[in-house]
């Protein structure tokens, strides 16, 4: 197998490239309702949207050249691009945005049909949206929130074509061919309303697994592969492959019951300095995943950084803590006991449980070595496997003190579902509440700007960190392998594994 090296691989790269991609279920091309994560990475170069993200994850225009909010952020307006046309020659217009929003809300409100589509969050923050004119979009939002510009990311598409298979698109490519479980072809729009990519055309080839799609990129059959299994994780110290990791909407979190008796705030700040984040990295996900101490992204402007000093990887702090709360080991048995309000002798044992993804042992490892941290203090965890169905039914109950899982995240920053008392059925399973935390919600709710937006994350963040209702461990990541560059992006993300890729230039 021949394959550039990293330094000339930008100069290589040609007007084509073959990627691999694990798709098996999607059987026609509908870019309202994706089924696979890597699919979305060749609608996103397709069809565009009033707002893009940029790498920083800060709304800026696209579609949508400005807008602007009234009522104190009640309506926000859109003024659209005048030069902007389909892949089939038809003007964008308002018309479209309006019936490409429609489709998506009249699903997510359809009580009838079971999967409410992938955009259905629209609509939790959408109550109508209208067209003022030939080229004025206006939303009436639900409430006033600077958090429905992240929403406005939804694909739009020609009016005529909102329920078509394979509609036109205003991206830089558009869909020439495909063959469910096989392959599909993009070629460069020649409508596009900016300069004309360098590559010209992406062939994606369809594998079934994840191990297949490494395979076709180490057995030469393509020249790049997108891929979240750890297996891939080998190339990032290859001579022979460019890897860029890219992050995901998926965040990975240690659950504890604030219920339970045993799992008081000394007890819970005490695990958290127990976990040894880098080294669970490291081990079971092979470098894919970035720690993180709060429920948004390092490095973002939502992520407030100055607290991070304050979450370390400390065992004297966790045993000064543990003594705080009462526990000592007075039998020495190696598990710490305490009298309870009985007067009887109690040891520190806590349900811990997970459950795994398919094809993948990466959490019963994490178990595995969170326990055994636990347990050099003596806190005793009984570990157990669970399917994901019975562990979301211990969590809605109740009935468990730990517990491993993961939840994928919404493009808008807003963990309310995990941290608010009134979702305590649907996201905040650790009973965790705190009426100052409701109300710093609410009151993230109300902001229409950025900077008031920031504001009150920067503060949830920090009563979070004093509260820890629970930890957050990791944001996964997965690997983009590739013997050329095409992209200069510094922020690839899941979804957008194309981004960037209509505007690069090897000169």
């Amino acid at each position: 197998m021949t394959a550039a090296c990293p330094q000339a691989a930008a100069s290589e790269i040609g007007d084509s490239i073959t990627i691999a991609i694990q798709s098996s279920k999607t059987l026609m091309i509908r870019p309202f309702e994706p089924v696979e994560y890597d699919i979305l990475s060749a609608y996103h170069a397709v069809y565009e949207s009033l707002v893009t993200l940029d790498d920083a994850f800060v709304p800026r225009p696209c579609l949508a050249e400005s807008w602007e909010e009234t009522s104190s952020g009640r309506y926000w307006t859109f003024h659209l691009r005048t030069d902007v046309r389909f892949s089939d020659g038809t003007p964008l217009t308002a018309r479209d945005v309006v019936a490409s929003a429609n489709y998506i809300l009249a699903r997510a409100r359809d009580e009838n049909i079971a999967d409410h589509g992938y955009y259905q969050n629209l609509n939790r923050f959408v109550d109508t949206v209208t067209a003022k004119d030939e080229y004025t979009v206006v939303v009436k939002a639900k409430r006033p929130y600077y958090g429905i510009l992240f929403q406005m990311t939804f694909p739009v598409v020609p009016e005529a074509y909102v329920a078509a298979d394979n509609p036109p698109g205003s991206g830089p490519y558009i869909i020439t061919e495909f063959h469910a479980g096989e392959l599909m072809w993009l070629s460069a729009n020649t409508n596009w309303w900016k300069a004309q990519p360098q590559i010209k055309e992406i062939l994606f080839q369809f594998r079934n697994t994840s191990s297949a799609v490494v395979e076709s990129y180490e057995f030469a059959q393509v020249e790049a592969a997108f891929t979240r299994s750890v297996a891939g994780a080998q190339h990032k110290t290859s001579a022979n492959s460019l890897t860029m990791s890219y992050r995901t909407y998926q965040l990975e979190c240690l659950y504890m019951n604030n219920n339970a008796r045993e799992l008081t705030l000394e007890v819970r700040l005490a695990i958290r300095n127990l976990i040894d984040k880098s080294k669970i990295i490291s081990t079971a996900y092979m470098g894919l995943a970035v720690p993180t101490n709060f429920p948004f992204y390092p490095g973002t402007w939502m992520y407030n950084e100055s607290l991070d000093a304050s979450f370390t990887h400390d065992i004297e702090e966790a045993k000064k803590l543990l003594a705080e709360a009462g526990w000592e080991d007075s039998d020495d048995n190696g598990v710490l006991d305490r009298v309870n309000g009985n007067g009887e002798a109690e040891n520190l044992h806590l349900r811990f449980y997970y459950y795994e993804e398919p094809d993948n042992d990466v959490r019963e490892e994490t178990a595995n070595i969170i326990a055994a941290s636990l347990a050099e203090v003596g806190i005793d965890c009984k570990i157990t496997p669970m399917t994901m169905t019975g562990l979301q039914e211990k969590l809605k109950n109740g009935q468990f003190d730990l517990a491993l899982i993961a939840f994928s995240m919404d493009v808008t920053p807003d963990p309310g579902f995990m941290l608010m008392s009134e979702n305590y059925r649907s996201g905040n399973y650790n009973k965790y509440k705190n009426t100052k935390m409701d109300d710093l919600f609410k009151s993230l709710r109300k902001q229409t700007t950025q900077e008031g937006y920031r504001e009150k994350l920067m503060e949830i963040q920090y009563l979070f960190m004093n509260d820890c209702p629970f930890v957050c461990l990791y944001w996964r990541t997965g690997n983009v392998i590739s013997r050329y560059m095409y992209t200069t992006c510094r922020d690839v993300r899941e979804f957008e594994l194309l981004r960037g890729i209509e505007s690069f230039t090897t000169q």
